[in-house]
């Protein structure tokens, strides 16, 4: 079954792709929109595939499904989109129901959140952290009834799905499909499920932080990967408000940079944290990566400002004819000379605080080392490295293989 879902989904996304690069021909796709379609393409590869994992390997963990659907509806709304887009501007009157296939790519759109937020919500077990959020799940239909409706709104217009395509071609045409009144009580219904979805949303993300109170270490380290994942999205999303806030809304290469990073981040760290936490591969490497994004953070930041300071105040007393690559050479100079010992400073820092397992660890070696410059006593060296090692790793036996003429080759010892 999972073999056949995905199998439905690469056809469709090779059929959405055709259409895009037929109407890329003909002008009709712009450079941004392409980029949106390989970012597409990209994430419905991760979400198929690493669904098919899952639901082979785990079939009765419906988060496995789950990735398996949003793939097909990404694939859907992009085919839906470029279907309508050829239909109606690069060969019109060549495709049937253009403008109603149209209309599906929107709605194809409103599914794959609605998908991912139940994703979040059912992590990393495929179940509800308790009888208590049922309720929530009849929020969520509620919601995306809601959301449906509003496609099916008069007076709206149909502009395509992820891409706005359509828009962005001038082939956006009147909603085929507009049975509601746009004005009147529809309005205030489309309103109150809209506020219902934003309570919907927060009451999501808190049922991670309530499935991870009282849990045991196993289930901290699935949901940990998800975390990882949000909160590396969330960091992307403030350094892009950061730098459009520097530059006063001006286009520059850091808000593409930032951008990208905050699109791809979820869309690559989703499927692959749910790989991670539902089949516990390296499951217990999550701290060891907290900490080293956050390490080269860290530094990468400081780095960037002391740079950016040195540059500054050496460009001021020098000569113009000499400032610029003086200052630009010796702050290069000085970042150089101060990123691996600033690294490893911050590193001990981070991992006091994000990876204290490891830090324990290094600690305890550290100081095992230094005993063993003075021991002489092989005995005591031995229970020195038993006791070591079941603090540092807590192993369920310690053998020791000692080779010497006086003593025997192999001494096992049993913590």
């Amino acid at each position: 079954m999972a073999w056949s879902l995905v199998g439905l989904t690469g056809l469709v996304l090779v059929a959405a792709l055709v259409l895009a690069g037929l109407n890329a021909e003909a002008r009709q796709v712009g450079a941004r929109q392409l980029g949106i379609y390989v970012v597409v393409a990209v994430a419905v590869g991760l979400y198929g595939g690493s669904g098919r994992l899952i639901a082979s390997r785990l079939p009765a963990n419906v988060i496995g499904w789950l990735l398996c659907l949003i793939g097909l509806s990404l694939a859907v709304s992009a085919l839906a989109e470029q279907y309508a887009l050829y239909g109606l501007a690069t060969a019109p009157g060549t495709l049937p129901a253009a403008r109603w296939v149209g209309w599906l790519s929107g709605s194809a759109a409103v599914l794959t959140v609605v998908l991912l937020s139940l994703l979040v919500l059912l992590f990393p077990d495929g179940r509800l952290p308790s009888r208590r959020w049922r309720p929530l799940l009849w929020a969520m239909v509620v919601v995306v009834t809601g959301w449906f409706a509003a496609q099916m709104q008069a007076g709206t217009s149909i502009s395509g799905g992820f891409a706005n395509a359509l828009e962005a071609a001038g082939a956006s045409y009147p909603n085929p499909l507009g049975i509601f009144p746009r004005h009147g009580w529809f309005s205030g219904l489309i309103a109150v499920s809209f506020r219902l979805a934003l309570v919907t949303a927060v009451l999501i993300v808190a049922s991670v932080f309530v499935r991870r109170h009282g849990a045991g270490a196993e289930r901290r380290k699935q949901l940990a990967w998800l975390g990882y994942v949000g909160l590396l999205t969330a960091v992307w999303a403030a350094a892009l408000i950061t730098a459009s806030a520097l530059t006063h809304g001006a286009s520059t290469g850091s808000d593409f940079v930032f951008w990208n990073l905050m699109v791809l981040t979820p869309v690559a760290g989703i499927p692959l944290s749910c790989v991670v936490a539902v089949l516990k591969y390296r499951l217990y490497e999550i701290d060891r990566i907290i900490s080293r994004t956050l390490a080269y953070a860290i530094v990468t930041g400081l780095l960037v400002g002391l740079y950016a300071g040195l540059v500054l105040l050496a460009t001021r007393p020098l000569p113009v004819a000499l400032s610029t690559p003086v200052a630009v050479a010796c702050a290069t100079l000085v970042a150089a000379a101060l990123f691996n010992p600033l690294r490893q400073r911050v590193q001990r820092a981070v991992d006091r605080r994000f990876n204290r397992a490891h830090y324990d660890a290094d600690k305890t070696i550290a100081a095992f080392a230094a005993r063993l410059q003075d021991a002489v006593d092989l005995d005591a060296v031995q229970d020195d490295l038993a006791g070591v090692v079941h603090v540092a790793l807590e192993p369920a036996h310690v053998s020791v293989w000692i080779s010497h003429h006086h003593v025997g080759p192999h001494n096992e010892v049993r913590l």
